[in-house]
């Protein structure tokens, strides 16, 4: 938990097309007993995270979270990051915002790891996220400098409509750990979730 000085918000991202596994509704697939999504809002909720928010249609009405869609719907996490901190009053903005995509199996275990290196980081940085096995960065495993990304957001054209994420961090000097593959895993396929299950100790009952 980061202390008084640095107080948390969090953007999950849970709303793409999932067309790799049908157009699911992937955050709500259910690994270890949970969903995905219930997993994610835990995870930053024992972060103390505040506020948090969701860019995704409601998906689960008894979390204790806001939702907000990017405009229009489906274009793209640049845009849908864009909404959630549009949605937050700017008076109030947390220093740092995790950025999570809801597709993590790990993401405890992530959230946890990026709020310990918080503290590390030196003043001029903008913001961590993990790697994976192959020093590949995972944007939306991250932690960020709020005032940063409004900056960025304001100066992505057509509020960010159809630009990737790497498009709102790229001028932002962002830290890059890499982690274990448990920590940055996600589910993309039919494949993956089965495989998350079984890591889970939980293998479905059926296929997909």
């Amino acid at each position: 938990m980061t202390d008084a000085a640095k107080p948390l918000g969090a953007i999950l991202l849970a709303g793409g097309r999932a067309s790799r596994v049908d157009g699911a509704a992937k955050p709500l697939f259910e690994v270890g007993g949970r969903t995905l999504l219930h997993a994610a809002v835990t995870a930053v909720t024992d972060a103390a995270a505040r506020p948090i928010t969701a860019v995704a249609p409601v998906l689960d009405e008894t979390l204790p979270i806001a939702w907000v869609r990017e405009d229009p719907p489906f274009s793209g996490p640049a845009a849908a990051i864009v909404a959630a901190l549009g949605s937050w009053q700017e008076a109030d903005d947390p220093e740092w915002t995790l950025l999570l995509a809801c597709d993590l199996p790990g993401v405890g275990a992530a959230v946890q790891r990026l709020v310990d290196d918080l503290p590390l980081l030196p003043a001029d940085t903008d913001g961590i996220c993990l790697a994976d096995r192959s020093s590949r960065p995972q944007w939306l495993i991250g932690a960020y400098r709020t005032r940063a990304l409004r900056v960025a957001a304001s100066a992505l054209p057509d509020a960010g409509r159809d630009a990737p994420v790497r498009a709102l961090l790229d001028d932002l000097a962002i830290v890059v750990v890499t982690a274990s593959d448990d920590l940055t895993r996600d589910v993309d396929t039919w494949e993956d979730l089965e495989e998350a299950r079984r890591r889970a100790g939980r293998a479905p009952e059926e296929s997909p």
